[in-house]
């Protein structure tokens, strides 16, 4: 029996669902508790006056970014959720004073991240509030990202400056499209549509291999638009599979066929799915370890941020097609253990909610600490718990 089937077979044997078993609304509770320390923390943390959210913990210290970091628009949305939950107005002011120290991001042309950066602050913001300056920040946001596509290649381009590659297009990128989505129903525009179905598209094409895993850096000539190296840039091997890349790969197919209601897409998502959850290497918690194929597993570092975002990427792709119950047992197994074992203590680690992500382990960067995306997306799929049935 494949190890998909043993899994689903063992949660689909609990007929409670997540938000059933835990109670979601104490859950929030103490996330706004760690919100506030960090809240408390963020004035003596800044060294920088450009630095304006908090990304993770470097050395037991609050490390704070700029806006131009890909990871700015995290803290936003946690804000974001928090008032999206309790309505309480003081998260509301939060949420629209942090989020604002972003727009400055909507003409840097110089990034793939315009989504992580623009779509978690503004999107949110926008969809609680519906204030037209949100929606003004998210257009113009996608001009900018727009001008990184290349049509040749059919693909947004993700870094500059690279002396390894000369068009670098990474999984992480699926997850940008989504602004380019809004762009198009707020304005009409349909190249903003097109230009996100032709990435998905041609990542679908190029950067998954048979088994469903896919690469973390594909690099493609900009004369033929033909791939010339598949890599890896945060993961083990260049032939490995990187624990968040599928991650991101799983949500970014999936919030494609939202959009497009593509059907590709959402087989593509379905098989990542199975890919993951089909891992001999996966933990039985379902929490991955942060390659699963880096080597002497049980010495390796967890991603609490992979998990958080298959989470939620699970609790939607449950509701499309032929609603799949078992996505959301999957979804519901992973949150409640994030939940029960995975929590900072309150009143510890500078207000962060959840312990033991990995950033970029070949650097040796953010091994096992808290990181803000991972935050972000835990609150986003406790929320999705409540709402998709």
């Amino acid at each position: 029996m494949k190890r998909l089937s043993i899994v689903c077979f063992l949660l689909l044997s609990v007929t409670y669902s997540f938000a059933q078993k835990t109670k979601v609304k104490k859950v929030i509770k103490d996330a706004e508790v760690q919100t506030r320390l960090m809240l408390q923390q963020i004035p003596s943390a800044k060294e920088k006056q450009d630095q304006v959210s908090p990304r993770t913990l470097e050395n037991g210290k609050l490390k704070l970014v700029s806006s131009r970091d890909w990871t700015s628009g995290f803290f936003p949305g946690v804000l974001w959720f928090l008032y999206e939950y309790t309505q309480d107005q003081q998260w509301k002011k939060e949420a629209e004073q942090y989020t604002a120290l972003i727009e400055r991001e909507k003409t840097n042309a110089g990034t793939h991240d315009m989504g992580f950066k623009i779509y978690c602050s503004f999107g949110n913001a926008y969809r609680l509030t519906n204030d037209q300056k949100y929606k003004d920040v998210i257009v113009e946001s996608a001009r900018t990202l727009s001008k990184r596509f290349n049509p040749k290649v059919g693909l947004i381009k993700s870094w500059d400056g690279r002396k390894e590659w000369k068009y670098p297009v990474i999984i992480d990128n699926m997850m940008n499209l989504e602004l380019l989505f809004a762009a198009t129903r707020f304005t009409g525009d349909s190249s903003f549509y097109k230009i996100a179905v032709s990435h998905a598209k041609t990542t679908m094409k190029n950067h998954f291999r048979p088994d469903n895993s896919s690469y973390h850096v594909l690099d493609y000539d900009t004369t033929t638009g033909n791939v010339v190296a598949k890599h890896t840039h945060q993961g083990y091997a260049h032939e490995s599979a990187w624990a968040r890349g599928q991650a991101w790969g799983l949500y970014g197919f999936t919030m494609c066929y939202r959009e497009t209601k593509d059907t590709a897409f959402l087989h593509q998502a379905e098989r990542i799915a199975e890919y993951i959850l089909s891992q001999p290497n996966l933990p039985a918690d379902l929490i991955p370890y942060w390659d699963y194929n880096a080597p002497d597993l049980q010495t390796q570092p967890r991603d609490v941020s992979a998990a958080s975002i298959t989470a939620s990427a699970l609790y939607e792709l449950s509701t499309y097609g032929k609603p799949n119950k078992k996505y959301k047992a999957v979804a519901d197994k992973i949150l409640s253990n994030l939940t029960n074992n995975y929590r900072s203590p309150l009143g510890e680690n500078k207000g962060f909610i959840l312990l033991h992500s990995t950033g970029h382990k070949p650097a040796n960067s953010e091994i096992d600490v808290p990181i803000s995306y991972a935050d972000y997306y835990y609150l986003e799929a406790l929320l999705r718990s409540k709402t998709m049935k």
